[in-house]
């Protein structure tokens, strides 16, 4: 109750009286005070925060701007805060800057939903062409006998067709395990091998969909907001989300061999562990999570 009663007055009251002895002693608005600051993902998540909770409409409609207005929304916000772009020549730079990182982590999410959202679709010429590619791509030296087959396990599938592995996470998830098959090919081959093990195999494929969905919660839920913030300078895109799912792929691998779990039916117990230390890593400002193969 007493956290509700801080937020309620804090958001009413005490924040507007305290932005305006601040622009008071120095001569500049919160915006022009969070640039003079912060940098990198601090800097936008404060833009972010401060737009989002101002009392003017013109700030709070900022956070949702199509990425094609954004230069008006500048515009516009230095009208509505008086700032003279001859005195303060790096705030429309800046402001831009971070407008586009905002209104991409939006899209992104919109269009990492669009893809999850189509289910496979075995009479879809398309889909039928990626789920061959990647057989083709982490099997180059064996040849698919049938499109129904017991093979599809050799790489990690359930049943002997792998459209029914996708459920959740649809397309998405097979565009996700070709990508990294196609961009790191030589490692997939070593994961794939790795999760052969007599003792700490597990299912290349179906985990490799349930880190898919442990990319996707993430940005979700906003997780990835520090580390899109720190990674893209521009406008976060499906790349970059899917650069995220290889490190996810690669560092789960390590992890799962470094803990050594005891069968593989304990895989609920230890995915869960590396989801923790994974969002433990996201929640530093300044994360920068590195694929190093």
């Amino acid at each position: 109750m007493f956290i509700s009663l801080w937020e309620f007055f804090y958001g009413n009251f005490f924040r507007y009286w305290m932005k305006w002895i601040l622009r008071q002693i120095t001569g500049k608005c919160e915006l022009q005070r969070i640039f003079d600051t912060y940098v990198g993902a601090q800097r936008t998540h404060r833009i972010e925060n401060s737009l989002t909770y101002s009392k003017n409409k013109v700030l709070q409609e900022a956070t949702h701007v199509m990425q094609s207005q954004v230069d008006k929304c500048v515009e516009d916000i230095m009208k509505e805060k008086n700032i003279n772009p001859e005195k303060d020549t790096s705030f429309k730079i800046c402001m831009k800057a971070c407008l586009l990182q905002i209104s991409g982590y939006k899209q992104l999410y919109i269009d990492v939903e669009n893809e999850r959202k189509k289910p496979y679709d075995s009479d879809n010429l398309q889909h039928e062409k990626l789920l061959l590619k990647l057989w083709n791509l982490l099997m180059p030296k064996d040849k698919l006998k049938a499109r129904i087959s017991k093979q599809w396990a050799d790489i990690g599938f359930q049943g002997d067709d792998p459209k029914t592995d996708f459920r959740g996470m649809g397309i998405l998830g097979l565009i996700n395990l070709v990508y990294f098959s196609e961009n790191y090919t030589t490692a997939a081959h070593q994961i794939l091998s790795r999760s052969n093990h007599p003792k700490l195999g597990y299912s290349y494929a179906i985990v490799g969909i349930n880190l898919t969905e442990m990319a996707y919660s993430l940005l979700k839920n906003e997780t990835l907001k520090f580390y899109l913030y720190n990674f893209v300078p521009g406008i976060p895109t499906m790349e970059h989300f899917h650069q995220f799912y290889c490190y996810l792929v690669y560092e789960f691998d390590k992890f799962w061999f470094e803990e050594e779990p005891e069968s593989i039916m304990c895989f609920n117990l230890y995915r869960e562990k590396f989801h923790e230390k994974i969002k433990r890593l996201l929640l530093d400002s300044k994360v920068a999570l590195t694929l190093n193969i």
